[in-house]
């Protein structure tokens, strides 16, 4: 009955709280629809059983960042330097992003971009957070204890969206109340406001938060990682060095470094391969992971996703379009063929595509890194023709490894963007026993893990100019890895960026992170790598976010790229910060919410809040 209650309990919600700025419809059906459920807010709002059902929808809305076709981690990658938009055969997806990504467009499709799930899901989750912390006192508990980890949780799920937010959309209307009835005044706050009053909070949290809880529930270590990115986004470095050692060095979380879980007995793998198995992530022993999204099989007729679909997303269409030297077609998706593909590697469609940056640059001088190494890693010369009518044929070719030019350089793929990069399948391979042509099964991922921990107090030390306690924790990472160790000379930010990309690749928020940094040299005037320093006063049209692009991946900078479809990959400075959705903007009558320099209605923008009013609920 719990789970079952849980799941009502979402649509309850959803019937009686106000969703934030969409315009709330008077008609008939609307008016008439009556909750199916047992639960009101009365009689669901004051136990905690009933806060906790409304905090777990807050955890389902983190999950879904990783799962289902399209899913919205995508669009966090395509706007970063690890990965494009590599769908070429349509002009929806997010490439050309100086035409197609304004306020009024269509931001939330698995055929576009998911831009506006991340402002509709998020604010969700802030309803529901702010919901329990102003029906706590309605509320009666077993412990003071008790009380306090419910508060100390909401207050993560709050910072967390608006973490997010205000790196994805910078100044936002800033809610931190409960909203009953409808609210048509909303304005916008500015960024640091927002970020100091959820350190605040968070630093509050930290004491209050179970230090150990269920698994992919919120934990005394999430909150203090998370706490970790806010300290470094305001630019308090000594407590970022601080929050980020407390996990460290807390005693609950380490690194990995012995093989364990479902394939420690299979000595051609190693740790890198046990950390990534789907199967081992949440397993008792395992101390990596700080927060984890769960999602199983078993829980589908409980409201679950539709799985990872990573398999489809994010490996190469590399069974179609490529052909042998001699001119036949090489490769089939059968789950009959003798030399079987699709089972491991997934039935692809290249959505999300690795760049030169991510699946080479990073890789020049991995030597033994054991997340490139051949198994964990493919590039596509280390797949074979497996074709059955080659085999069929007596063809010289079949399960000979794959080539892309002929000797005088004639390309043996037709779509090189689509059908030809690197992927580290050690992360992508989620078996999916229900579908002969896997696209990615159930399971859990990486929400939040310790080695992530270790590059921001990396970072922190950079920040602080302490490169030598910097490259420790680096190494940490690599020598996990077995990669060759860096020096106290080699750190800085493009040093840590690139093992960040090496290590969390589909896991860390990358476009967030990138933009967190840049948003950091332009509050500290700091020289980049690259011997620029940057402003707040003129953020949106020279940052270090769009250098950074342009500087390392192959894409937007590449002068006369165009998908098979004609199109180009297209990006402005601006792009740093996402459109505010114009249904937000139109809807909000009595008020003015600003939309970002760059896109149409910016002109109308107005001076931000600068401070959060004492009954706040804007």
């Amino acid at each position: 009955m719990k789970n079952i209650n849980k799941y009502n309990l979402k649509n309850l919600m959803r019937f009686f709280l106000v969703a934030l700025f969409i315009p709330i419809s008077c008609s008939k059906d609307f008016l008439e629809q009556e909750p199916k459920s047992f639960f009101t807010p009365e009689n669901a709002l004051n136990t905690p059983e009933g806060l906790n059902a409304i905090l777990s929808q807050a955890l389902t809305g983190i999950r879904g960042e990783f799962y289902e076709d399209g899913a919205p981690m995508i669009t966090e990658n395509i706007f970063s330097e690890v990965s494009v938009e590599g769908t070429t055969d349509k002009s929806g997806p997010a490439q050309d992003l100086n035409a197609q990504i304004l306020p009024d467009a269509d931001n939330n499709s698995s055929n576009t971009n998911k831009i506006n799930w991340f402002w509709e899901e998020f604010y969700e989750g802030i309803k529901f957070a702010n919901t329990v912390i102003d029906r706590l006192d309605d509320a009666e508990f077993d412990s003071p204890e008790q009380r306090a980890d419910i508060l100390g949780r909401a207050l993560f799920h709050r910072a967390y969206r608006y973490y997010r937010l205000t790196h994805q959309f910078g100044d936002i209307p800033f809610v931190l109340h409960e909203i009953s009835g409808p609210k048509l005044d909303f304005a916008s706050t500015e960024r640091d406001v927002i970020l100091k009053k959820i350190q605040e909070d968070l630093n509050m949290a930290v004491s209050m938060v179970n230090e150990v809880a269920p698994g992919g529930e919120v934990t005394r270590g999430a909150v203090l990682h998370l706490l970790t990115k806010i300290n470094l986004a305001l630019g308090d470095f000594d407590a970022a060095i601080i929050s980020a050692s407390q996990v460290i060095d807390g005693g609950q979380y380490a690194l990995m470094t012995e093989r364990f879980g479902i394939d420690a007995g299979d000595a051609s793998k190693d740790i890198t391969w046990d950390l990534h198995r789907v199967e081992n992530k949440s397993i008792p022993g395992n101390t990596e992971g700080i927060l984890v999204a769960i999602d199983r099989l078993e829980f589908v007729d409980q409201g679950a996703t539709g799985g990872t679909s990573i398999q489809r997303q994010a490996v190469p269409l590399w069974w179609r379009f490529i052909n042998t030297p001699d001119g036949q077609n090489g490769m089939s998706d059968s789950p009959d063929a003798e030399i079987n593909l699709v089972t491991d590697i997934g039935r692809g469609i290249g959505r999300n595509r690795g760049t030169n940056y991510s699946t080479k640059e990073i890789w020049k001088d991995a030597n033994n890194d054991q997340r490139h190494k051949l198994g964990n890693w493919f590039d596509m010369e280390d797949l074979v023709y497996n074709a059955p009518s080659l085999k069929e044929s007596d063809n010289t070719f079949y399960g000979k490894n794959l080539e892309l030019y002929l000797p005088d350089g004639t390309p043996l793929c037709s779509d090189t963007i689509r059908n030809w990069y690197g992927f580290p399948q050690y992360k992508f391979l989620v078996p999916d026993p229900t579908a002969t042509r896997p696209s990615g099964g159930h399971g859990d991922w990486y929400v939040y893990r310790i080695a992530e921990t270790y590059l921001l107090r990396a970072e922190a030390y950079f920040w602080n100019n302490d490169n030598a306690l910097a490259a420790a924790d680096i190494n940490a990472v690599r020598q996990r890895a077995q990669a060759d160790p860096i020096s106290a000379a080699d750190v800085n930010i493009d040093v840590i960026l690139d093992e960040r990309a090496r290590e969390l690749y589909y896991e860390e928020s990358r476009k967030t992170e990138l933009t967190r940094m840049a948003f950091i040299f332009a509050r500290t005037g700091r020289s980049a790598y690259n011997g620029k320093s940057y402003s707040l006063e003129n953020f949106s049209q020279d940052n270090f976010w769009y250098d950074r692009i342009m500087d390392v991946t192959d894409f937007y900078n590449v002068s006369g790229l165009k998908t098979i479809f004609g199109v180009s990959y297209t990006m402005s400075p601006y792009h740093v910060l996402w459109p505010i959705p114009a249904s937000a903007i139109n809807a909000n009558t009595q008020g003015r919410i600003n939309q970002n320099e760059g896109y149409p209605g910016a002109g109308l923008n107005i001076a931000p809040l600068t401070s959060i009013p004492e009954e706040s609920d804007n």
